[in-house]
């Protein structure tokens, strides 16, 4: 076998074994500046995603609207796990996630999130899978990515406020995200203007790290750049990852 036909064959294989060989579709967040800088796109689905605000409890409000927003897009029944059903469910309607989509899962442990997680990922056709964790080991990361990749079904690890500077032993998450609140614009009125986030891409394989100043999710699960409608060239639909 030729040097180069070796490479070939030896590329094949990692990218099977990492998954790079699946191919799901993205969801855009219709906003160029962000889905440019994202490898896939926007976010992928049959992946595993981290989700997380801050010590402040206006920073896990921002992250939950976010995660609902971006979960409202997509299509199909939502599994919520959680250790204990302490969600204000009817909120997420807010960001466009009407609670009679969102199927929760009050599973008590770290250990049995996990487990609800793997078990949900392994229904094709679902809209995603969430679970609050405090702790994830980087063998119960990966367990998540495959079964992900498996099913095409989007995973996200939510980590609240109290849960944020728990250590890991790293991920195999494909992107990681932080949301954090910052002040609305004054409009110069008595009246409140639309939420604000500093949105931090903090990981994203094959990319880099970088942070946008966006406007919260609207009614529809839609973010925008602070001062600019988002540009929804991409109408909402998935699109194959290049």
């Amino acid at each position: 076998m030729q040097p180069s036909a070796v490479l070939d064959d030896l590329r094949a294989r990692i990218a099977r074994i990492e998954g790079a060989g699946v191919r799901h579709p993205a969801l855009p967040f219709g906003i160029a500046a962000i889905d440019d800088h994202i490898p896939s796109g926007g976010i992928a689905t049959g992946a595993l995603h981290e989700v997380a605000g801050s010590r402040e409890l206006a920073d896990d409000a921002a992250a939950t609207v976010f995660l609902a927003g971006i979960l409202a897009r997509m299509e199909g029944t939502v599994f919520w796990c959680l250790c204990w059903r302490d969600l204000f469910a009817p909120a997420l309607h807010l960001a466009g996630l009407h609670p009679d989509r969102v199927v929760f899962v009050e599973a008590g442990s770290d250990t049995n999130v996990l487990t609800a997680m793997e078990e949900c990922l392994r229904h094709p056709g679902l809209g995603g899978v969430v679970g609050e964790l405090k702790k994830m080991t980087l063998t119960a990361s990966r367990r998540l990515q495959l079964a992900a990749e498996q099913s095409g079904v989007p995973a996200f690890v939510f980590r609240r406020s109290s849960a944020v500077e728990a250590e890991t032993e790293g991920s195999a998450a494909t992107t990681r995200w932080r949301v954090q609140a910052t002040p609305s614009e004054r409009l110069g009125i008595p009246s409140l203007g639309r939420p604000r986030w500093q949105l931090a891409l903090e990981r994203a394989r094959g990319g880099e790290p970088k942070a946008w100043t966006v406007e919260a999710c609207d009614a529809t699960g839609r973010i925008a750049l602070t001062g600019v409608a988002a540009k929804t060239g991409h109408d909402g639909e998935h699109r194959r990852v290049a």
